[in-house]
């Protein structure tokens, strides 16, 4: 296919989304799998139009993948309504880093005693295959900063923190497959501890640290730009378009976690703009914005305060989310081939979805007061996506060895594929059901 042909492609299924919109809201399966469908019928597994090498093509796969993961997780992150508390956010902290954990163990596991993969090479799927979809879970997340349903604030928040807790278990199996090569108790133990010391807590702390100054320092500055004499106009979008770059680029070089700064720059944005608004609280502490209204109106004498980020801007974002959404299924759809596929994939998808994702989640939640049925369908709604195609293409670009990475592209690729299925027919009866 040539650039028309793929101008064409993505124009038509843009077109055929914007007009079909009231329709695939009312049926069964989400927009992932039309583009998954389409992707499938076009690619190699069916009419072989266009085919998608992710080991040819792993930088402009990796630079799609990460620009989508960023954008989205901005936008998970300035929907959330409420105040950053242990009490209130001790659940999806659990699931970011406990049953994440979890998850990564027991995939190493199965990987290594299943499927008899090296003990780095299984490390490094389970941080592939463990984290939680931003894109494409849009269905499970926060529809709004208003949007007080536990289910989808829990799924949201565990999103937009999970993809950083991960990246450390995908340098941990990295290193562990070149420990091999090297060889050496010490070596080993030296590599481990600065894992821990680096990877772990630095990455962890140093992003958060980012994120919140930078999203704070900016929300205070946007205010004072619109609200005091003499006042400003701000490009929302380009503003926070530039945020992300930034807060990305500063936690990456001071190795911390870009996408954990970037999920908590735009927490902490959110939050002080509610502090500063005067946004009333209800009877559970959380600020309601009147998101009807344009927050983006000068102040007045009533103290209404503009925010750097308006409803208006958050619409851009999603639409930004959409578009990389169709273009990286669709993408997804010609990196597969439904008959070369590894026998393995259905394996390891089930034993991710059945057992390993329903059992850290059970485990993590313990103690939280999270009842059984919401622990259920948190441990259900774990859909996989964008961000396990990153840490693959990730890791392919940081030397992973050719035949481990055709391995673990097609397990990988594979499970994806099923999660965009499974979870995509399951997620609307499930959530219609849980109200």
């Amino acid at each position: 296919m040539n650039t028309n042909h793929w101008f064409l492609l993505i124009g038509l299924l843009m077109l055929a989304r914007g007009l079909a919109a009231t329709t695939i809201s009312r049926s069964p399966f989400t927009s992932a799998i039309v583009y998954l469908a389409v992707g499938i019928l076009l690619g190699p597994s069916c009419l072989n139009l266009f085919r998608f090498s992710p080991t040819e093509e792993s930088g402009l796969l990796e630079m799609l993948a990460q620009i989508a993961l960023l954008v989205s997780l901005f936008s998970a992150g300035v929907k959330m309504p409420v105040p950053f508390t242990l009490a209130r956010w001790n659940a999806p902290l659990r699931l970011a880093w406990v049953s994440m954990t979890l998850t990564v163990a027991l995939v190493a596991l199965f990987a290594y005693y299943v499927l008899h993969l090296p003990a780095g090479a299984a490390v490094l799927l389970g941080g592939i295959l463990a984290p939680t979809d931003p894109v494409l879970a849009t269905d499970v997340q926060v529809r709004h900063a208003g949007d007080k349903d536990e289910l989808r604030f829990n799924l949201t928040c565990e999103a937009g923190m999970n993809d950083g807790s991960a990246f450390p278990f995908v340098l941990l199996g990295l290193g562990m497959l070149h420990i091999d090569d090297a060889g050496g108790i010490a070596n080993v133990a030296q590599h481990h501890l600065r894992w821990l010391l680096v990877d772990v807590l630095w990455a962890t702390v140093g992003a958060v640290l980012v994120g919140a100054a930078a999203g704070a320092g900016l929300a205070r500055l946007g205010w004072r730009m619109r609200v005091i004499e003499p006042r400003h106009e701000i490009m929302d979008d380009l503003v926070a378009l530039g945020l992300i770059a930034i807060v990305f680029s500063v936690a990456s070089l001071i190795k911390a976690s870009g996408f954990l700064a970037v999920f908590f720059a735009a927490v902490a944005l959110r939050q002080t703009e509610l502090k500063l608004a005067g946004a009333p609280k209800d009877r559970q502490g959380l600020r309601e914005p009147e998101l009807a209204k344009s927050e983006v109106a000068q102040a007045s004498d009533n103290k209404d305060v503009p925010m750097v980020v308006s409803a208006e801007a958050l619409v851009f974002k999603e639409h930004l989310e959409r578009l990389s959404e169709l273009t990286l299924v669709l993408l997804l759809g010609g990196m597969i081939s439904l008959r070369e596929l590894p026998y393995e994939t259905i394996g390891v998808a089930a034993f991710l979805f059945v057992v390993a994702r329903p059992l850290a989640v059970y485990v993590g939640l313990m103690g939280s007061g999270t009842g059984k049925r919401m622990r259920a369908l948190i441990g259900w709604f774990g859909v996989r996506g964008i961000g396990s195609i990153f840490y693959l293409v990730f890791a392919m670009e940081a030397g992973l060895p050719p035949k481990l990475a055709t391995q673990l592209t097609g397990i990988s690729l594979g499970v994806i594929m099923l999660s965009i299925v499974v979870h995509g027919f399951s997620v609307k009866p499930l959530i219609d059901d849980a109200k």
